[in-house]
């Protein structure tokens, strides 16, 4: 951090990293945008080039050294190839992918060596303040249960692998049932949210979901249920997708540029 500003990087300018670069470019005390990272330089550069201080395009080892915190924003499967570098470097690691820190628990250990943190936003999830506090003490059940349009879950691994078909479907589909842990793998695009959940709460083996395919779904809509010793309830949050066809909502971007004016605010609430 130099002159109390901290240099953001962004890893990924896609639906969710455009918006987080146009929120920085637009200008908030404490932040600033430096350089981002894309497997797709040409698109990358269009669309800086509208933000009104255009930052260069860098690989992701240089992303580290430039910016003193990085927001992950890119598909699951960069995770490892944006997070250790900046890791190592001893940065803070602002990451959507919180699902991919299932199968890189090391690079919780590497980051606790290297004195670097990693910030998950809560993203499209509601209560996890709430969750967070009860899970101080006991908490005996986490339940997220999900619902999105068909198109947003179309291609993942999970269903191919199990002939399961969402195509034309006239009403609603329970597609999967169980952990945290499986479902992340099993939709790795689309359920960052219920691996933010359970790092928040009673852990992914623990922590259960229901996902539906919804034909009459226009938004990503999810229900936490909590019971714990020192509370109980329940949240529903229905998020209005970046643009239509988009997978994802916009919430997760709001969410992360949330994470980086509270590294930087001197009021933080519900942190």
């Amino acid at each position: 951090m130099t002159d109390g500003v901290l240099k953001v990087g962004i890893a990924g300018l896609g639906t969710l990293g455009s918006v987080i670069a146009e929120h920085l470019d637009g200008g908030i005390p404490g932040l600033s945008l430096v350089a981002v990272c894309s497997r797709d330089q040409d698109k990358a550069k269009g669309r800086l080039a509208r933000l009104r201080n255009p930052v260069p395009v860098v690989a992701a080892a240089e992303l580290a050294a430039r910016a003193d915190a990085i927001v992950d924003s890119a598909i699951a499967k960069a995770f490892a190839e944006i997070a250790e570098p900046a890791i190592r470097a001893g940065k803070i690691l602002v990451t959507v992918n919180a699902g991919a820190l299932f199968d890189h628990a090391d690079l919780i250990e590497l980051a606790e060596e290297c004195g670097a943190r990693i910030v998950i936003p809560s993203g499209s999830a509601a209560g996890l303040d709430a969750l967070r506090a009860a899970a101080q003490e006991e908490v005996c059940r986490v339940t997220l249960i999900t619902r999105r349009p068909p198109f947003g879950l179309a291609g993942a691994p999970y269903l191919a692998e199990h002939g399961i078909s969402i195509e034309g479907l006239a009403a609603p589909l329970k597609v999967f049932e169980g952990s945290a842990l499986e479902g992340a793998r099993a939709f790795p695009d689309a359920m960052n949210i219920v691996a933010a959940v359970s790092f928040a709460g009673v852990g992914p083996e623990r922590t259960r979901l229901e996902i539906w395919a919804d034909p009459k779904a226009e938004r990503n809509f999810h229900r936490l249920e909590v019971e714990a010793a020192t509370t109980q309830f329940e949240t529903e949050i229905d998020n209005v997708l970046a643009h239509e066809r988009a997978r994802a909502s916009r919430l997760p971007a709001l969410s992360a540029i949330a994470s980086l004016r509270a590294l930087v605010e001197t009021l933080a609430v519900g942190v």
